[in-house]
């Protein structure tokens, strides 16, 4: 046999074999979605986030004598929403509402992660004997302003004398936001089906003069 008839690819055959390739990588690609994985992934990341937040916050109540919830932004009384001064806490500047008389006051050092006096979130996590069970506050993993549609960030409501409180997160992905496959905004038990609510009282209604995060996706 003549070594020399080895047929190999023809060009066309090259083509096709290529053509085809790139319609499966197309498909995979389509398929994966890269921008809803990570819209998943960050998700993910906020139902741990309030989930931490949630039983640092439970901690503190139970390790802690007299717990002040929402220390107000002047650094006396309390921001909760029973109190005559109420805040929307939250890690973005200006997202600290007061009623719909008051307008608002937004320091920026609000914005700070520390489990002190100046955290986002107005609980003394410094203040227990044994240590803070959190090293910081988290935020929102892809942040938006106060006055995106939806906003993207977490935010924090109490009442000081029922030492309740309510923590809110907007959710991104088709999986998890208000009728996805895995909606947990509808099911979580509160009152906004287009937000992701925990805590130990649901204290936001749709209607809440205080409560500030545009609802939807």
């Amino acid at each position: 046999m003549d070594k020399n008839n080895k047929k190999g690819f023809t060009l066309l055959e090259l083509l096709i074999v290529i053509a085809i390739l790139a319609i499966l990588a197309s498909v995979t690609f389509v398929a994966l979605n890269p921008a809803e994985l990570l819209k998943k992934s960050r998700d993910t990341q906020r139902l741990a986030d309030l989930a931490s937040v949630k039983t640092a916050i439970n901690y503190y109540i139970a390790n802690t004598s007299s717990p002040t919830l929402g220390t107000a932004l002047d650094g006396t009384g309390t921001g909760c929403i029973d109190n005559a001064t109420d805040y929307t806490f939250s890690h973005i500047t200006a997202a600290y509402y007061t009623d719909t008389t008051s307008g608002y006051d937004a320091p920026a050092s609000r914005n700070s992660q520390a489990v002190g006096a100046s955290g986002w979130i107005p609980v003394r996590l410094d203040h227990l004997t044994g240590g803070s069970p959190l090293s910081r506050w988290p935020v929102d993993p892809n942040v938006t302003t106060a006055t995106a549609n939806p906003g993207r960030y977490y935010a924090y409501l109490c009442n000081h004398t029922n030492v309740t409180f309510t923590l809110y997160t907007n959710m991104e992905s088709s999986t998890y936001t208000y009728g996805g496959s895995g909606d947990v905004e509808s099911k979580d038990g509160g009152s906004i089906l287009s937000l992701y609510e925990v805590g130990s009282a649901f204290l936001a209604s749709t209607t809440s003069a205080q409560f500030f995060i545009y609802a939807g996706n």
